[in-house]
């Protein structure tokens, strides 16, 4: 029996044909019971004799069985008649988010933004991670959160659709001949080996090896549909499923193309989402929603009243103090106003800041080389210590936020020494130890370039200055400067050799 507008399923009218995909047809139907409209999710006829998709297929209504989440599709049941089943579900009206995304980018919406404005991706994307958290909290991972699976309705609640692909997660499983059935790829035994399912452009990279996923492979999707709905493009977005998968081993995500408007936490939560590593990767989408909601940012508080706009050259101490524990005390940020005629009182902001002990704060021979504190205060990158790793991969730039206990890596850092600030806080500048000068983004990606080799790099330091260049200097030789754009290195000052302007050692 093939289920065609017209026919009837049990109790069920079938009346429209709605979508297909690999794990079924769907059909609008009506439950002359009730008197509701459903979703028939019905499997075709060419899987009807599949042992392996009627095990998936049965496995879905179990998963979907035991969620119940205003932001996830409810199941209502599971009906079979004539040889044909089909998962009775929640009919949800409104949009994808795929197709929301692509009107943005239809002709005649060039007036507009390349993504949905902040005020609307962003309840979007918090009712996302409500969703998959209220699954994970089960043990259930969905495998395969896409645009196109995500519908919005008219009142702006959102529905997670499809947990066909999803797996309850038992670790005493994960090597068994059920566990090697998993949806990711098929079998040796299956249709076509190396056949991925699912959507290639939102898999994560150990999905897409085909190795065993946990929760963290959603939260991958996630920051790729995040990134998605702020920018109106695809992240990884192949020709092909192999050119596809290909670009999400080899390429870090460029969040630099995120609008310019993208508050820091959001920008910081999708770098922590889109790491290859997952053991590096953000480990629960509950600290999503939280930095969603805004829980995360620091509130500030001063110590002192400050001083009104007249008075003279007030400014803000920063003290840094380092313990046997490795606890930092940091405050940051030096700045004046026009100088007056009568001085102002000194005004001073302390905060505590522990880090890992796992990841201890570099010292090598001077503090100051070690950590630079974001100019709103908020944001803190030292040089972290892993005596675990390789001999060159022991030191590497972390970021340790002041409104979360989180610490994170900035990855492709190994090395980098004498951090320093961009002045919109948003981008990292460093030496490495072999003589380079280069820039990394706040929110992760890769690290660019801007000076090949600088002699004397062992005592380098930086400035970046508000008319977007590099100021920067080593040991034995004057100051110079760079875009932070990159190109041409300029010379301002010239050591005076002869009146001794140069580092003697003896002389110290």
């Amino acid at each position: 029996m093939a289920l065609t507008p017209g026919t009837r399923l049990g109790v069920y009218d079938v009346l429209a044909a709605i979508g297909e995909g690999g794990m079924g047809q769907v059909f609008r139907a009506r439950d002359t019971k009730l008197n509701r409209d459903v979703a028939l999710k019905v499997l075709p006829d060419s899987f009807a004799n599949d042992p392996d998709r009627l095990a998936r297929f049965t496995r879905e209504a179990q998963t979907l069985a035991s969620l119940n989440h205003p932001n996830i599709a409810a199941i209502y049941g599971l009906e079979e008649s004539d040889g044909v089943r089909a998962l009775v579900m929640e009919l949800v009206e409104g949009d994808d988010l795929s197709q929301r995304i692509a009107r943005l980018r239809a002709p005649g919406a060039s007036a507009r933004q390349a993504g949905m404005p902040l005020d609307e991706a962003l309840p979007i994307a918090k009712q996302i991670a409500e969703a998959l958290e209220a699954a994970h909290e089960q043990a259930i991972v969905h495998r395969d959160l896409k645009p196109a699976n995500i519908k919005v309705r008219a009142d702006g609640t959102v529905k997670v659709l499809d947990f066909g692909l999803a797996k309850a997660l038992d670790p005493a499983a994960a090597s068994s001949p059920e566990a090697m059935n998993s949806p990711t790829i098929t079998t040796p035994a299956g249709t076509e080996a190396g056949m991925i399912l699912g959507t290639a452009a939102y898999m994560s990279p150990e999905q897409a090896r085909g190795k065993p996923v946990d929760k963290r492979a959603d939260i991958w999707a996630f920051g790729c549909v995040l990134f998605e709905m702020l920018t109106g493009t695809r992240l990884f977005a192949g020709d092909s499923v192999p050119e596809t998968l290909g670009l999400i081993f080899s390429r870090e995500p460029d969040l630099t193309t995120l609008p310019a408007g993208t508050p820091a936490r959001v920008r910081t939560l999708v770098a922590r989402c889109l790491v290859k590593d997952p053991r590096q990767r953000l480990r629960d989408i509950g600290e999503a929603r939280l930095a969603l909601e805004g829980a995360f940012e620091p509130a500030l508080t001063q110590s002192a009243t400050p001083a009104p706009a007249a008075r003279s050259r007030a400014q803000v101490v920063a003290a840094v103090a380092f313990s046997s524990l490795g606890a930092l005390v940091a405050a940051a940020a030096l700045w004046s106003w026009p100088a007056e005629r009568t001085p102002a009182p000194e005004a001073t902001a302390r905060v505590s800041v522990m880090v890992p002990a796992n990841r201890p704060i570099s010292i090598p021979g001077s503090p100051t080389r070690s950590l630079a504190l974001s100019p709103d205060g908020t944001q803190l990158v030292y040089v972290g210590t892993n005596a675990a790793a390789p001999a060159d991969q022991r030191t590497q730039l972390l970021v340790r936020s002041l409104g979360t206990l989180a610490v994170r890596d900035l990855p492709a850092t190994f090395g980098a020494r004498q951090p320093f600030f961009s002045p919109d806080g948003q981008w990292v500048g460093y030496f490495t130890q072999t003589g380079e000068l280069k820039k990394i983004a706040l929110a992760g990606g890769t690290p660019v370039t801007l000076v090949e080799q600088i002699n004397g790099s062992e005592l380098c330091f930086g400035v970046w200055t508000a008319e977007g260049a590099i100021v920067f200097g080593a040991l034995n030789s004057g100051l110079r400067r760079v875009s932070a754009e990159g190109g041409a290195v300029t010379d301002l000052t010239t050591l005076d050799v002869a009146n001794r302007e140069v580092y003697t050692p003896s002389r110290y």
